[in-house]
Parts: C-alpha cells; structure tokens; sequence
C-alpha cells in the first residue's frame, strides 16, 4: 500500500478519536467481521456478485488490516515475505503443482 494510503487511514482515526478503540483484539474481530462480510457478497452464487460490494468489503478489509499493522508496528512486506517463505517451504512445486492438498497430505 501507499505510504500516502497508510497516512490517509491512520489520520482518518486520530481525527475522530478512534485510536482508543483499535486495540490489537478488537482489530482482529474487525477484520474476520468484514470478511464475513465480503464472503456473503457470494454467498448463493459465486458467479454473481455487484463488483462495487465486492470492492466496499475488501476496502474495509484492508484499511482493517493496516490498522493492525500500525498498531502492532509490524511492516506488511516483512511480514508477506516471510510468510511467503515459509509456504513455498511447505508446498514446494515439484510436489504440489495442480493440486489443491494441504502440506500434510502431500
């Protein structure tokens, strides 16, 4: 994300004394309340969906998750790459090519 976003999203909570209420725990609900929310814009048919919906809801997602990142001071790229690691560790292509198994059943 930009550093102008992140910038947007952080003073867009200072300037409503919002901050008090981005506890750790609280941001973490936050964000599995919303991708519930952009689940259920597929929810009876995963080929129909208003792209708008989709787009609010994954917003929401992510300006969420940027406010756990700041509160936690974490760098989201540090964080993806290790991550990113550690999954081409446990699903290495020779092994897991066109195949939709988890590590442990491969």
């Amino acid at each position: 994300m930009k550093e102008k976003t992140k910038q947007r999203i952080k003073q867009f909570s200072v300037d409503r004394d919002w901050d008090k209420y981005h506890n750790p725990a609280n941001l973490a609900k936050t964000i599995a309340i919303e991708a519930c929310e952009l689940v259920e814009c597929f929810q009876w048919d995963d080929d129909k969906y208003k792209i708008d919906k989709v787009k609010a809801e994954l917003a929401d997602v992510l300006i969420n998750c940027q406010n756990l990142l700041d509160k936690l001071n974490l760098d989201e790229d540090e964080i993806v790459n290790q991550k990113m690691d550690e999954n081409e560790n446990k699903y290495p292509v020779e092994k897991i090519k066109g195949l939709n198994k988890k590590y442990d059943e491969i």
